[in-house]
C-alpha cells in the first residue's frame, strides 16, 4: 500500500454525515489559512490544525495543496493538472497548447460563468488576488518558465499570466467584441505565440511575435 493510500485509509471518516462535515471544516479552515498566509506559506498540516482534524484526513479528501486550494476557491478548471502533459510536448508548442486548453475548457457556459465570478471576486479583494497569483505562478507558469533555466523565469511567468487573465476578462467578463465571439482557433493562433514569447522568447535580438 502506498504512503498516500495509507494516510487516506487512516484518515477515512466513519460516517457519511461526519464526512461531509469534516470536509467542509477542512475547506473553511483552508480558506482562512490561505487568506492569512497566502498560497506559498500555507501548509496542509496548518490547515489540519486549524480545522481540528488529523492531517491524514486532509490527505484523504485532497491530493495536495493545489487540490485543496482549487476546492477552496471553487476553481472551474485545473491547468496545474495538465502541466506535466504540456511539458512533455515540444517546447515550441507550449504557448499554443496552454491557450487552447484554457479557452476550450471555458467554452462550457457554466465553467465560464464560474471563472467570471472567480475573477471578479479576486480582483476586488487584495487577499484573493495574492492567493490566486501565487497559485498560478507556482503551480502553472513558473513550472513552464523554469524549463528555460532563464534567470527571469518569475517575470516571464507573471507576464504570461497577465496576458491570459487579460483575455479572459475581456472575453468572459466584459464581453467586448470581437474578442467575445472569436473562435478558439483564432485565439490560439493570435494569443498562443505571445504567451510562448513571454515564457521562452530570446530577448537578445529576437523580435516579439507580430513584429
Amino acid at each position: 500500500m502506498s504512503e498516500l493510500a495509507e494516510r487516506r485509509r487512516r484518515g477515512r471518516p466513519r460516517k457519511e454525515r461526519g464526512a461531509a462535515s469534516a470536509r467542509g471544516a477542512i475547506v473553511r479552515a483552508a480558506a482562512e489559512e490561505f487568506a492569512e498566509r497566502g498560497y506559498e506559506a500555507a501548509s496542509l498540516r496548518a490547515v489540519a490544525r486549524r480545522a481540528g482534524v488529523d492531517a491524514a484526513l486532509v490527505h484523504h479528501y485532497f491530493d495536495d495543496k493545489a487540490d485543496l486550494f482549487a476546492a477552496t476557491i471553487q476553481a472551474p478548471l485545473r491547468p496545474d493538472r495538465v502541466i506535466g502533459v504540456m511539458l512533455a510536448a515540444p517546447r515550441a508548442e507550449l504557448g499554443e497548447r496552454l491557450v487552447r486548453y484554457l479557452f476550450t475548457q471555458l467554452e462550457d457556459e457554466k465553467a465560464a460563468g464560474r471563472m467570471v465570478l472567480l475573477l471578479r471576486t479576486v480582483l476586488s479583494n487584495s487577499v484573493g488576488t495574492r492567493m490566486v497569483r501565487e497559485f498560478l505562478t507556482r503551480e502553472v507558469f513558473a513550472r513552464l518558465a523554469s524549463a528555460t533555466d532563464a534567470p527571469d523565469a518569475e517575470l516571464r511567468a507573471d507576464l504570461a499570466a497577465s496576458q491570459l487573465v487579460g483575455v479572459m476578462m475581456t472575453r468572459y467578463a466584459l464581453r467586448l467584441e470581437p474578442i467575445a465571439s472569436a473562435d478558439v482557433d483564432d485565439l490560439v493562433r493570435r494569443v498562443g505565440p505571445v504567451v510562448q514569447w513571454h515564457l521562452f522568447g530570446d530577448l537578445d535580438g529576437v523580435s516579439a511575435p507580430g513584429e
